[in-house]
């Protein structure tokens, strides 16, 4: 992702722009893994070795009450980020527990169902499809 354009997206969010800051997002909008905020440290240190697992905890924090990524958790025992902000869905394994996004427009087009509260305003929705990714089956076949 180009510099200017993160610059950019933090300014128009109020945020500062710094080194490790702009690392950690380039990162995070650069890859579709969906990493733990420790996969994060791992990639970032390595052009930032100074950098500690605390600022990384903190900018996603940042990043996330901007509105700039999104916390993916799905049942995981730790928390996974999305820089796609696209309406999208995932498909996530089971066993290993990869995630992966599905972009299908007719996902977006559902209709909301019969039985919603009344006065409750839906925002967003996600559809999570569950299973097992092909490597996690070949194991147990």
């Amino acid at each position: 992702m180009i510099t200017e354009t993160i610059q950019q997206r933090f300014k128009d969010h109020g945020l500062k722009n710094t080194p490790q800051r702009t690392a950690i997002y380039t990162a995070l909008v650069e890859t579709t893994s969906h990493p733990t905020a420790d996969d994060l440290y791992q990639l970032v240190s390595q052009d930032y070795p100074m950098i500690s697992q605390n600022t990384v905890y903190y900018t996603l924090g940042v990043l996330q009450k901007a509105g700039l990524i999104r916390e993916v958790n799905v049942g995981h025992d730790r928390a996974r980020y999305d820089g796609n902000l696209s309406p999208h869905h995932h498909l996530i394994c089971t066993s290993c527990q990869s995630i992966v996004d599905v972009m299908d427009e007719r996902l977006n087009e559902l209709s909301f169902p019969n039985g919603i509260p009344s006065g409750f305003t839906i925002t967003d929705y996600q559809v999570e499809f569950r299973g097992y990714c092909k490597a996690c089956r070949s194991k147990t076949a």
